[in-house]
């Protein structure tokens, strides 16, 4: 296993890949593909690697991948139980997948609230004892919304805050790190790419690498994005003024409200695939346009006529974006495309 920068996850002194990998996307690919993926990672270096109960089979290939030098590597993943006996469910469930006895860092994914000892959940509790039973070793907090994050932070009761961090974020999204920083939690950045609008990976980590104690987990689905961070990792790049300008355009060009494909907008009711359709026009501004221009992307885009117009998704979206608005105008934009 290679050398590389790391570091120290706040109060868990957990010392931990500067570049460490997000498993959401390798529940797209085979397990083949993902086995190999995951454990290409780590001889290279990666030793963090977050997933989730939701992931539907990102645990399992992490499983098969790690299984044999699990003491070797920091595993955290989430319960999006929102009561006890769905807590229990989830965290044995994913026991099970990752082949495991205990879990590094276990974390609530995304729930509307921030779960509290007495709140009358009991899920916090549950945390707690299964601490004590030695099957998590930390206890996390992952969201999308800042009051819920902040709520966290003050409670004092997490060791961990995952939350989304790029160079597309705002003033108060950074001082959400520094606030971590400060109280010494763990400070893990999801979204580093926002989602897939930000599309070089030298220019994202120099950015990410001025902040001491983040941690970002880059979701890889290929072999050459994981290549890139790697890369990145034996040569750390520099900020350079080059970089910047190149910020500042990105900053400028997303400037107001984008979708930043979180997917929590779903189910939809008419089967539209709503995180990525709603910011069509993006990526075919920011990547390879053929992509996304097949038959198989026209049938997806085409669904957006059936919308129900029931509010779902606007009333789910985590940064209060008009996503039936955003469908309507990616709609209209895409069929310019071809």
């Amino acid at each position: 296993m290679r050398t590389v920068p790391t570091v120290r996850l706040g109060r868990t002194e957990l010392q931990v890949s500067r570049s460490s990998f997000g498993a959401l996307p390798v529940q797209r690919v085979s397990t083949k593909e993902g086995v190999y993926l995951l454990q290409k990672a780590f001889y290279n270096g990666i030793n963090y690697f977050d997933t989730a109960r939701a992931y539907t089979d990102s645990e399992e290939k992490l499983g098969l991948a790690f299984a044999h030098i699990r003491e070797r590597l920091i595993i955290s993943t989430k319960t999006m139980g929102r009561d006890v006996a769905a807590f229990w469910k989830d965290l044995e469930q994913s026991l099970r997948m990752l082949q495991t006895d205990y879990i590094d860092i276990y974390q609530f994914h995304n729930p509307p609230f921030c779960p509290h000892p007495e709140d009358g959940t009991g899920l916090y509790e549950a945390m707690l004892e299964a601490r004590r039973q030695g099957k998590i070793r930390f206890i996390g907090f992952t969201n999308h919304r800042r009051s819920m994050v902040e709520d966290a932070m003050a409670s004092g009761l997490y060791d961990t805050i995952q939350y989304p961090l790029s160079y597309l974020s705002g003033d108060l999204d950074v001082a959400v790190a520094e606030k971590c920083r400060q109280r010494d939690l763990g400070f893990i950045a999801m979204k580093a790419l926002a989602g897939g609008l930000i599309t070089d990976a030298a220019t994202a980590y120099a950015y990410m690498a001025r902040f001491s104690n983040v941690v970002p987990i880059w979701g890889v689905q290929r072999e050459q994005e994981l290549d890139a961070f790697l890369d990145c990792m034996a040569n750390p790049p520099e900020l350079t003024e080059e970089r910047w300008r190149k910020i500042e355009a990105d900053r400028k060009e997303l400037a107001g409200d984008f979708c930043r494909g979180c997917g929590y907008c779903q189910p939809c009711p008419a089967g539209i695939e709503i995180q990525n359709c709603a910011r069509m026009s993006l990526m075919l501004r920011r990547a390879v346009k053929t992509l996304y221009l097949t038959p198989e992307w026209q049938a997806k885009m085409a669904k957006i006529a059936d919308c129900k117009h029931c509010g779902l998704c606007k009333s789910r979206c985590p940064y209060g974006l008009d996503t039936p608005e955003l469908l309507r105008r990616n709609y209209e934009d895409y069929w310019t495309f071809l």
